[in-house]
């Protein structure tokens, strides 16, 4: 049998986030003696998605959700819960998404992850897309100028076809502006409050 490892040593170990191979790095043994002892203790090993979560983020969650005690806050938090209600991606996994024409609704949203949410300006991303028949010079400067981020933070312009006539083509001159950010437990988490507005009224924005 191999030389056991400390029960309580090896688990505050793997809980503080450090891989298998970490360890065996750290204490000097083999990868395989440590899975065998982490077998053998029945410690709860980490999903693929957990560990690449850990390697990308090794130092916790990069974002912090407030506790929501003001006014202000209870608005802000109902703004953005209802925002992404509306116009949010709900189908991609591991990002937050919130595509639209307003320019408002994305600066709202965008003070809604700060100021609510923790997420670091720094942690956003852009996109953008017009149609064939809009200036993407123009469409670039807008948005640059009215999200007050550098032009080349938007990316390449995706060009749709335009889809007929009228008034559709004036309301989107600027085009389609997507902000998101990547992390799967924030979506989680953002997911979480959205199910809990739905299914239980007496909880209606009010953060669990």
């Amino acid at each position: 049998m191999p030389q056991p490892i400390n029960k309580l040593q090896l688990k505050k170990l793997y809980f503080s986030g450090l891989s298998m191979m970490q360890i065996s790095k750290k204490i000097l043994v083999s990868p395989n003696k440590i899975a065998y002892w982490m077998h053998k203790y029945k410690i709860p090993r980490r999903s693929i998605n957990d560990a690449l979560y850990q390697i990308y983020n090794p130092h916790g969650n990069p974002f912090k959700i407030k506790k929501i005690v003001s006014k202000k806050d209870i608005l802000l938090f109902g703004l953005g819960l209802g925002i992404y209600w509306g116009e949010g991606n709900k189908a991609n996994l591991y990002s937050v998404r919130v595509g639209t024409t307003d320019a408002q609704m994305i600066l709202v949203f965008r003070r809604f992850l700060t100021q609510i949410c923790g997420v670091p300006k720094e942690k956003f991303k852009y996109s953008l897309m017009v149609f064939k028949n809009a200036s993407t010079d123009k469409a670039r400067k807008f948005w640059s100028k009215t999200l007050q981020i550098k032009p080349n933070q938007l990316g390449k312009i995706t060009q749709l076809k335009p889809l007929g006539k009228g008034t559709y083509k004036k309301v989107s001159e600027f085009g389609v502006c997507t902000i998101y950010v990547c992390n799967i437990k924030l979506k989680q988490w953002l997911m979480a409050e959205l199910k809990t507005i739905q299914y239980n009224k007496d909880s209606l924005f009010k953060p669990t």
